[in-house]
């Protein structure tokens, strides 16, 4: 986290280069653009409301408005315990975790911009894309779905996000 002293440089220069725009007869977006810099500071995100990290990460890290969701598998919050049962369960808990850590950040499924999909096996794609499909149903984001030798606890799904709001 910037010092105070780190702060009031930066509102100083901030200054400077808005006067200097006046001076310079920039146009007035560049110098509302110029106010409106922020530093970009890390937040970690963390909740009780989806699984504890399994190894040295976290749930998610916010920097600026961009919002990197970790990936979430089918392991229930409450319990601590894997789920045993079919595939639509599988993914709803997945989605379950996921929105739990967006909405401790203050964001929604609307947010996502960015989801990344990790199959046991390519067959499981139509019914996990219906099940997908419903938690973003209006504007979904980009994606990309892949099959992998493996996942973490030999899950069949994993899904991370990106999210982004101004």
């Amino acid at each position: 986290m910037p010092s105070l002293k780190d702060w009031a440089f930066f509102v100083e220069l901030t200054q400077l280069l808005v006067d200097f725009g006046k001076w310079a007869n920039l146009p007035k977006n560049f110098i509302l653009k110029i106010k409106s810099i922020k530093i970009m500071g890390k937040e970690i995100i963390n909740t009780d409301a989806a699984p504890a990290p399994v190894g040295p990460y976290n749930q998610a890290i916010k920097a600026g408005g961009v919002l990197y969701v970790s990936g979430q598998i089918a392991i229930d919050p409450v319990s601590n315990q894997l789920f045993s049962g079919d595939l639509a369960g599988e993914t709803h808990l997945v989605f379950k975790n996921l929105e739990a850590v967006l909405a401790k950040a203050g964001y929604a499924f609307s947010d996502v911009v960015k989801a990344s999909v990790f199959l046991s096996d390519m067959g499981l794609f139509a019914q996990v894309n219906e099940i997908y499909g419903q938690y973003f149903h209006t504007d979904p984001p980009a994606r990309e779905c892949v099959a992998v030798k493996t996942l973490p606890k030999n899950v069949n799904v994993e899904i991370s996000v990106i999210a982004y709001k101004e």
